[in-house]
Order: structure tokens, then C-alpha cells, then sequence
């Protein structure tokens, strides 16, 4: 069974930074790993996502600011996020395809709240 689990998340002061962990069990983090955010009122959105290959995807408003980053070793995938915004609060999610390859989004985590004060 899948179990994927975020920690991490809070208050923060604009321009500060917050590291989510999401911690995996059951599942390969090998396999293609990704960050979902969704602010009040809007749809969930990919914010960031590494396959098992090694590429990297960024949603345009977080490069240069958010990485995505993984420990094997530790089955656990992280998204750094540095010079926070205000409308980047929302809950974050972690999830996972399955495969090496970033498609569909099959698993995923309760979610983390990030909160961002202006």
C-alpha cells in the first residue's frame, strides 16, 4: 500500500523559505516524484516534478525559487522554496506516478499548509 506523507509546511513572512518533506512508503521514489499546491478558490497546479530520469519541470512562476530534490536512501522527496509569496499560500501535495516517467499523478499526500504573511 501507498502512503506518502508531507511535513514542513507553516507560517512563513514573505520572502522567507520553507522545506516540505514528504515521506514514501510503499512506493519507489525512484519513480517520478512531484509537488502540488492549491490555493484557496483555485485548481490544484504541478509546481514542480523530477522523473526517474532525472529531468526536472518547473511551473514558470516558481523557478529559479522552488527545487525539487530526493534521498533514496531515506525514501523521502523534498521541495525547497525560497522567496515565498503571499499568493503561494495554499496546501502543498506530494505525489507520485508510478512509473519513471511524470504523467498521471496517482498517488499523492494529505497536504501541508504554507501559509505566506505579506
Amino acid at each position: 500500500q501507498v502512503r506518502l506523507v508531507e511535513s514542513g509546511g507553516g507560517s512563513v513572512q514573505a520572502a522567507g523559505s520553507l522545506r516540505l518533506s514528504c515521506v514514501s512508503s510503499g512506493y519507489s521514489i525512484r519513480n517520478c516524484v512531484g509537488w502540488f499546491r492549491q490555493a484557496p478558490g483555485k485548481e490544484r497546479e504541478r509546481v514542480a516534478s523530477l522523473t526517474g530520469y532525472g529531468d526536472t519541470y518547473y511551473a514558470d512562476s516558481v523557478k529559479g525559487r522552488f527545487t525539487i530534490s530526493k534521498a533514496d536512501g531515506k525514501n523521502t522527496f523534498y521541495l525547497q522554496m525560497n522567496s515565498l509569496k503571499p499568493e503561494e499560500t495554499g496546501m502543498y501535495y506530494c505525489g507520485g506516478t508510478g512509473s519513471w516517467a511524470c504523467g498521471n499523478f496517482s498517488y499523492g499526500g494529505q497536504g501541508t499548509q504554507v501559509t505566506v504573511a505579506a
